[in-house]
């Protein structure tokens, strides 16, 4: 695999991923990278550089065998493993985000929930009774948790972040406004939903334009 893999390829994998989850779905055996760009709207050329990032799992004459190459990708994106995440926000999205149900079946245990605000703390979400943010460390320090993710406003994003960090969580998933950035061995993935919004917005305007 090579180690210098482009962040555009990473994110077109679990696009791949979702689309040979289909393909499986209709007992389709094997596919092409023609057919396979057929399907997702992208060249064949680019299928074919994105997996020799990792191997290329392709036959000359065969294409894909997709169960292969779904598994392959599965382990590549960590799927074939379990991770236990906390939500630190139980507004609307840290709710919304609670009850979404592919966390599971993608391998993410949602193990707690942690909230500032007193009249949150004690109710349920999804099962799962909320937690005083100040409960934070001592639950991390008997509960093994690899990913935190934030549903706070920007003001607190650093502090939130650099504590978890500390305690030992090696995954953020950012739901703030404001882009997070951590030293050290953190990963962290901003998510900024206004801003498919907004790309959503030019291309209507682009379309209006054309249709004059």
């Amino acid at each position: 695999m090579d180690k210098n893999v482009s962040a555009a390829v990473i994110r077109r994998l679990p696009r791949y991923y979702r689309y040979l989850t289909d393909l499986l779905k209709v007992d389709i055996k094997r596919i092409s990278s023609k057919e396979l760009s057929e399907r997702m709207g992208i060249t064949a050329s680019q299928i074919r550089q994105d997996l020799n990032c990792f191997g290329g799992f392709g036959q000359q004459g065969y294409g894909y065998n997709v169960e292969s190459l779904y598994r392959e990708l599965g382990k590549i994106l960590g799927v074939d493993k379990r991770f236990n995440a906390i939500i630190i926000g139980a507004g609307n999205m840290g709710n919304a985000l609670a009850n979404y149900p592919n966390f599971k079946r993608r391998g993410y245990d949602l193990i707690g929930i942690f909230d500032i605000n007193p009249e949150l703390v004690g109710k349920e979400i999804s099962g799962i009774t909320i937690q005083s943010i100040d409960e934070l460390e001592s639950f991390i320090g008997k509960n093994k948790t690899d990913i935190a993710i934030l549903t706070i406003p920007s003001q607190s994003i650093s502090e939130v972040a650099e504590k978890v960090a500390a305690l030992g969580v090696k995954g953020i998933w950012n739901f703030s406004p404001q882009d997070l950035k951590l030293s050290g061995d953190v990963v962290v993935e901003n998510v900024h939903l206004s801003d498919g919004l907004m790309v959503l917005g030019y291309k209507i305007g682009e379309l209006e334009q054309q249709n004059r």
